[in-house]
């Protein structure tokens, strides 16, 4: 997941489990289960602080999505490559690679699928948030306000990487991955070994605009859902994005631009797209 998914799953946890009461919380027997719950030693750990307790908030941090309790406790969850929430109750069967179950009060249950568990759960406290050390090294966040172009020109100036890399570090700006950081560079006009610092002033610009409106469409049409539906939102439906995707998953296929067939590179063991005649 990328953020316009995990926004969509936020924004759909605040709408639908925000205020309902927690009966009981099962973690699977499985080893997978215990891989995915894996920085508490014991299920009864993890388990014990979760019954009872009611969801107060749902709030985001990079791909990291931040359940606070009525108790001062936050259960952290980070999805990885194949991680989801997913609503269900009684009547509809548990899906295989279910390794969590949240049960409510009020009915129906909120269940984490994770078949590759790169994902991951846990629960800290409050107090504690500011010491986990994947959230104090999360980046600035397109979403966010202080985000302003003259901040992102002295962050691209600052660095001199290349640019495909630079958008997918995590420590640089947060939540673009493989899908989106290709999208938003042809739509900036930009191909993927541009280096940060030679960028000009209308370039940091068309990039900026490009961040934010690619992100902001993506939400808006509920995230992008490939082939393998390795995404679908709380509601087991798929995105629409994929169908406004310009360059990803397209090599050999005309550009939406200028006809060239787009092409593909390999970029940190990843494939990247692009058009070889609207970027530059």
């Amino acid at each position: 997941m990328e953020l316009p998914e995990v926004e969509v799953m936020r924004r759909d946890l605040e709408k639908d489990v925000v205020g309902r009461r927690v009966k009981t919380a099962e973690v699977k027997t499985s080893r997978n289960a215990m891989r995915v719950i894996r920085r508490h030693g014991k299920r009864k750990e993890f388990t014990s602080r979760l019954e009872g307790r009611k969801l107060s908030k749902v709030e985001r941090r990079g791909k990291y999505l931040l359940v606070h309790l009525d108790s001062g406790d936050v259960l952290v969850t980070h999805f990885g490559m194949s991680g989801q929430f997913q609503r269900g109750n009684g009547r509809v069967a548990i899906e295989p690679h279910t390794h969590v179950v949240l049960t409510f009060q009020q009915g129906g249950d909120l269940r984490f699928i994770d078949p590759r568990t790169f994902g991951e759960m846990f629960v800290t406290s409050a107090d504690e948030i500011g010491k986990v050390k994947e959230l104090q090294h999360i980046a600035i966040d397109p979403l966010d306000q202080v985000f302003t172009w003259p901040t992102f020109q002295y962050l691209l100036a600052e660095r001199g990487a290349k640019m495909k890399q630079l958008l997918m570090d995590q420590k640089f700006i947060s939540g673009l991955g493989n899908i989106y950081s290709d999208e938003v560079l042809f739509a900036a006009g930009l191909r993927y070994d541009r280096v940060s610092d030679t960028l000009s002033s209308q370039e940091v610009r068309r990039l900026y605009r490009a961040i934010q409106e690619t992100i902001q469409e993506a939400i808006k049409l509920r995230g992008t859902t490939l082939d393998d539906e390795a995404y679908v939102d709380l509601f087991g439906k798929p995105g629409e994005y994929q169908g406004e995707l310009k360059v990803y998953g397209r090599e050999g296929e005309p550009c939406r631009r200028c006809r060239s067939p787009i092409e593909t590179v390999k970029v940190s063991q990843r494939t990247s797209y692009f058009c070889p005649q609207c970027q530059s």
